[in-house]
């Protein structure tokens, strides 16, 4: 097994707690908007409108979908030291880097719409620190050629 330096601890810590905050966050609203709204992890369509919350509801979905498997399968490979892992976890971290922008600029978009009443503040240093790392961890796994 290749010896785990500090890119792989950087990659798998925060990795783990996206994943751990996307099935709190995404996962349970994927089933049950409203409960999201309810634990804080959602807005609601006083807040962001009925087309806001149906736009909110179609990552929550496709987070529980497809998104969090895949996060957790790519995190999974990749401290199996699986070739498999590091094509999964690229996918995941591509899919990490891209959300980010499209919630942001849709925010940015949507800021003099009637009925979109979003602090959008937490948003602007979540987000972005988000998508970098995801950013550094897709150079990361691009540039390792140790597993299989």
């Amino acid at each position: 097994m290749a010896k785990r330096g500090v890119g792989f601890w950087l990659l798998q810590g925060p990795g783990w707690l996206l994943f751990a905050y996307l099935v709190y966050a995404q996962g349970i609203p994927a089933f049950d908007y409203e409960l999201g709204v309810a634990m804080g992890t959602q807005e609601s369509a006083e807040q962001i409108t009925e087309v806001g919350t149906s736009f909110w509801y179609g990552f929550a979905f496709a987070d529980a979908l497809l998104y969090i498997p895949l996060l957790a399968a790519g995190l999974i490979g990749l401290w199996m030291n699986r070739s498999w892992g590091r094509v999964l976890t690229a996918a995941a971290l591509g899919i990490t880097i891209y959300w980010p922008i499209i919630v942001l600029a849709a925010a940015v978009k949507a800021r003099d719409a009637e009925g979109w009443h979003l602090d959008e503040s937490g948003y602007w240093v979540v987000l972005p620190l988000t998508a970098l790392w995801a950013l550094w961890g897709l150079g990361w796994v691009i540039s390792r050629r140790d597993a299989d």
